[in-house]
């Protein structure tokens, strides 16, 4: 049976079919109808405005009068025919269908009996079971089930490496195993997130729910975020590397809402933000380094506002803002530091109405030509910001950045020459 049945088929969750009385009347009412009305075209195609009446039936118009009744009788029941096999058809399909339900249960419970066992290869066998389960789920919920069936293994408690008790060789062997199996869920959500979303075996739509989940690695390099809902709300990025470079988010949501950034490296390079959106609302950048390098905002939505970048390193060098909308609105630059160097600002609007109290925040040879890149609301009181040997064209440098004429500049804010106005006579 194919792996991939129509939505129609999919979709249903049981049989219905009318009577076959109701049906037979439909059918034969139909195409009488039908009949009619290719005679009526017929009859004015030709012009044929009267019938010459007939006394006498000759034995021919009698012969023919007789074809036409067999004929009326032979399409009755090819009619009937053609209902009866339909239905047979139906039935048919819903019994393969069920077959096929019945069997993906089975397989089911025995993948996640695997999942339970206290081998991890075992485990790992039940996690290739799950992946090769919803590839051939004949429905799309029965497929989303396998996803979060593995989605929850990751939420379940975890320790991460800086928390296992010293000199205990049992514990990091049990960390080491259970982070093999836990990486190869993700690699295997990564798989199937870079086949392009016709493959029969694409996931690209489907909901990801890493809740809570603790990354100390993992690979979603060039995976697509095309649709559905994918929620990294309140996880935490602890060590080794979780790597979205090359990554696409062009459609659904993508939440990192109150996420924590604390150690590792989490790559975002030369991602492509080209619709959707991708939340990082009230996330925390205390540690290790998150990277934006080279990444393209060119549509949809991302959201930093509220964050806080208290520690650690966030960089955007050389980014591409030309069509998304980005916002720190509200955020809190209070340590760390944070580039945009030689980041490219030609069209997106992205506002800074953050607070910046510590830590620095450079624009270092960033360019600004067009779009609307503003720091009204912004406050000053620490840190440094620092605008040096940046390059705006015309009238597309920061609003809202500059104070007013005859007004100190904020402490640690550094702005090109340039950009200032003219001394007072």
């Amino acid at each position: 049976m194919s792996p991939r049945l129509s939505r129609r088929q999919t979709e249903r969750r049981g049989l219905r079919l009318w009577p076959v009385g109701p049906v037979l009347v439909l059918a034969f009412t139909t195409a009488v109808i039908a009949a009619a009305a290719v005679f009526y075209a017929g009859w004015n195609l030709l012009d044929v405005h009267e019938l010459k009446p007939e006394r006498r039936i000759d034995s021919k118009t009698l012969f023919d009068l007789v074809k036409l009744a067999f004929g009326v009788v032979a399409g009755a029941g090819a009619l009937v025919a053609l209902v009866v096999a339909y239905r047979r058809q139906r039935v048919d399909e819903d019994g393969a269908l069920r077959d096929a339900t019945r069997l993906h249960t089975e397989r089911f419970t025995a993948a996640v009996s695997q999942l339970g066992d206290a081998s991890e290869a075992v485990r790992l066998g039940g996690v290739h079971a799950l992946a090769g389960l919803a590839d051939d789920a004949p429905s799309r919920q029965l497929r989303q089930t396998c996803i979060d069936v593995l989605c929850a293994y990751l939420r379940l408690p975890y320790i991460a490496e800086a928390d296992l008790p010293a000199n205990e060789a049992g514990a990091r062997h049990a960390y080491l195993a259970l982070r093999e199996v836990r990486h190869t869920i993700i690699r295997l959500i990564r798989d199937h997130l870079r086949l392009p979303p016709e493959h029969h075996h694409s996931w690209q739509g489907h909901g990801l729910d890493f809740t809570g989940v603790t990354f100390d690695g993992g690979d979603f390099s060039a995976a697509t975020f095309s649709g559905g809902m994918v929620n990294f709300s309140a996880a935490t990025f602890s060590g080794g590397m979780v790597n979205f470079s090359g990554a696409t988010f062009s459609g659904g949501t993508v939440n990192f809402h109150a996420a924590t950034f604390s150690g590792g490296t989490v790559s975002f390079s030369a991602a492509t933000f080209s619709g959707g959106t991708v939340n990082f609302y009230a996330a925390t950048f205390s540690g290790g380094t998150v990277g934006f390098s080279h990444a393209t905002f060119t549509g949809g939505k991302v959201d930093f506002s509220h964050a806080t970048f208290s520690s650690g390193t966030v960089h955007f060098y050389s980014a591409t803002f030309s069509g998304a909308t980005v916002h720190f609105y509200s955020a809190t630059f209070s340590g760390g530091t944070v580039h945009f160097r030689a980041a490219g600002f030609s069209g997106s609007s992205v506002t800074f109405g953050a607070r910046f109290s510590g830590g620095t925040v450079h624009f270092h040879s960033a360019t600004f030509t067009g779009g609307r890149v503003g720091f009204l609301g912004a406050a000053f009181s620490g840190g440094t910001v620092d605008f040096s040997h940046a390059h705006a064209v015309g009238i597309a440098f920061p609003i809202g950045l500059l104070p007013a004429a005859g007004t100190p500049m904020p402490p640690g804010l550094t702005v090109p020459a340039g950009w200032l106005p003219p001394p007072s006579p």
